[in-house]
């Protein structure tokens, strides 16, 4: 009885877990920074894009 008492005070004081999820949130919302970068930045460089050969004149 006591071994079990032992094993279950061990598990309820083992915080490993949770630091491997705080981990993997902060690693989640790195990876959503960088993909709402990478759209902005994307569709800024098409804005500039689209500028530059609207400036050619159209082939006749």
């Amino acid at each position: 009885m006591r071994a079990a008492r032992e094993y279950m005070m061990d598990f309820l004081a083992d915080d490993g877990g949770a630091t491997a999820i705080e981990y993997a949130l902060i690693a989640g919302l790195i990876a959503i920074a960088i993909v709402g970068g990478a759209a902005s930045v994307g569709s800024s460089a098409n804005d500039a894009y689209q500028k530059a050969a609207d400036g050619f004149p159209d082939p006749a």
